[in-house]
């Protein structure tokens, strides 16, 4: 780690405390998730017609969405957040942003909308996964 990430990281997290800055990080990515997977859940119907993808899915999605949200609110919201489901989030969350870029690539027919929107929230979801893993590591230094 570079001597600029600890401050870039304690900037971002707005404390120099490294178990502060993993929790404050981990509970904007569960507020954010579980935010989009309640929505997906009660606007299905015209998400589905903005975004170009069948309610159904994002149904699903939502359902998945707000569960993990739930596991990594509950995560947060340890004193101390222990280092193999942190090391699952950031996994989960680098997995989601490939799975999403694959997907447009390969099998979504979204619409001009959807398509932003699935390359802005693969890209949001890996930065919470890349701010996760440094706050990681900052706490194990």
């Amino acid at each position: 780690m570079s001597a600029t990430q600890p401050a870039t990281l304690t900037a971002l997290a707005r404390t120099a405390e490294p178990h502060s800055a993993l929790r404050r990080f981990l509970a904007l990515d569960a507020v954010v998730t579980g935010a989009n997977g309640v929505a997906y859940l009660a606007a299905s119907g015209p998400l589905g017609r903005l975004l170009g993808v069948g309610s159904t899915l994002l149904l699903e999605l939502g359902l998945v969405l707000t569960v993990y949200a739930a596991a990594v609110g509950l995560l947060a919201s340890r004193a101390r957040p222990a280092v193999l489901p942190v090391k699952a989030v950031v996994e989960i969350n680098l997995a989601w942003s490939a799975l999403s870029v694959l997907a447009l690539a390969l099998w979504l027919s979204p619409t001009a909308t959807g398509a932003v929107w699935t390359v802005l929230q693969a890209a949001t979801v890996a930065g919470f996964a890349a701010l996760q893993h440094l706050a990681l590591r900052a706490r194990r230094t």
